[in-house]
């Protein structure tokens, strides 16, 4: 945890100057460590597909401070969704159709996309001060069990980003990653609890 507050805007300045050169972040989400990038930059999303060992045809998911940034990252919102997100109780990242305003090769080929409200303090703020949404994928090569804590994280993860967020790096709090649903007219349909 955190005490000092220059340590934190320092981490926060050290994030998002490579976020905006195209670099990688190795960051605590409010679920597991993740890997993460501008969402709108596709050679930075590449990147992340190389790093993870991982097929381009599997969709990433996107980060987003507040709920209204699904206006502009999805081509129509039901309105429902936000009285939705504030009844889940854990983190859930939900597939919208529709993305615009993206990365292609981070959609999933019916141009679907996997975004989740976040609620983790560094990682919000993070968000808000780089004005864009961020790729949060898993911090393991592909076929790897996703990292429980920082600790887990393997070496050639830790070495194949461009900055590794020191907060949270000491919490050794077991994670476990969001649940998952699918948003569609029919209703709300769980893909993983």
């Amino acid at each position: 945890m955190y005490l000092c507050v220059m340590e934190f805007q320092q981490d926060v300045e050290a994030a998002l100057a490579t976020l905006h050169n195209g670099g990688l972040i190795l960051y605590p989400t409010d679920t597991i460590w993740g890997i993460g990038c501008d969402a709108t930059n596709p050679v930075a999303v590449e990147k992340i597909y190389q790093l993870k060992q991982r097929a381009n045809e599997k969709a990433m998911i996107v980060l987003v401070a507040d709920a209204r940034d699904l206006l502009r990252y999805v081509a129509s919102v039901d309105l429902a969704i936000f009285d939705y997100l504030e009844s889940v109780q854990k983190p859930t990242t939900v597939i919208y159709d529709g993305a615009i305003g993206l990365a292609d090769n981070l959609l999933a080929e019916d141009g679907s996309v996997g975004i989740r409200v976040v609620e983790e303090p560094f990682l919000k703020h993070l968000i808000k001060r780089f004005r864009k949404p961020i790729v949060s994928t898993s911090a393991n090569v592909s076929g790897e069990p996703s990292p429980a804590n920082f600790n887990e994280v393997g070496q050639e993860i830790k070495s194949g980003v461009d900055y590794i967020v020191e907060y949270r790096q000491a919490d050794l709090t077991p994670a476990t990653p969001s649940a998952v649903v699918k948003w569609s007219q029919e209703g709300v349909i769980v893909l993983r609890p």
